[in-house]
């Protein structure tokens, strides 16, 4: 996990939201920790359950990371309301857990990471970077 996540942490400044889909243990949160440590996050992490969204204060190359968990809310409204799409567009790396919650905040641009478990010890990762953005032919 530890590589995986320092590879998706160089790609944050191309892509800085970055979305992570998987079933209930499957190695989200652990992830999360790996692409915050390789930016420089030296806070004490866990995923925000309850508060929805933490922000760590980084080091190498960005200001801050924030980490959502929208495995909770009862409506794509709730995150709307908290400034989900503020956070998103802020230009600052966004690791989103249970983005299908949320699909109409996403922005064009995101990175999605599946987790499928193998086995006990064993993930699989897949890794993809859309830009649904689409040219107005000028």
């Amino acid at each position: 996990m530890k590589d995986v996540g320092a590879a998706i942490a160089r790609q944050m400044e191309h892509v800085p939201v970055w979305l992570f889909y998987g079933e209930m243990g499957a190695g989200k949160t652990t992830l999360i920790k790996e692409v915050c440590r390789a930016l420089g996050v030296e806070d004490a992490m866990s995923s925000p359950s309850f508060s929805i969204v933490n922000e760590y204060a980084a080091g190498i190359g960005v200001e801050k990371v924030f980490h959502f968990d929208f495995y909770r809310i009862r409506n794509e409204a709730e995150a709307f309301d908290i400034g989900a799409e503020e956070y998103f567009y802020s230009g600052y790396p966004c690791l989103v857990e249970w983005p299908e919650k949320i699909p109409g905040l996403i922005p064009p641009k995101a990175a999605s990471v599946t987790l499928s478990i193998d086995n006990e010890t064993q993930r699989t990762i897949a890794i993809s970077i859309h830009d649904r953005e689409e040219e107005n032919g000028l």
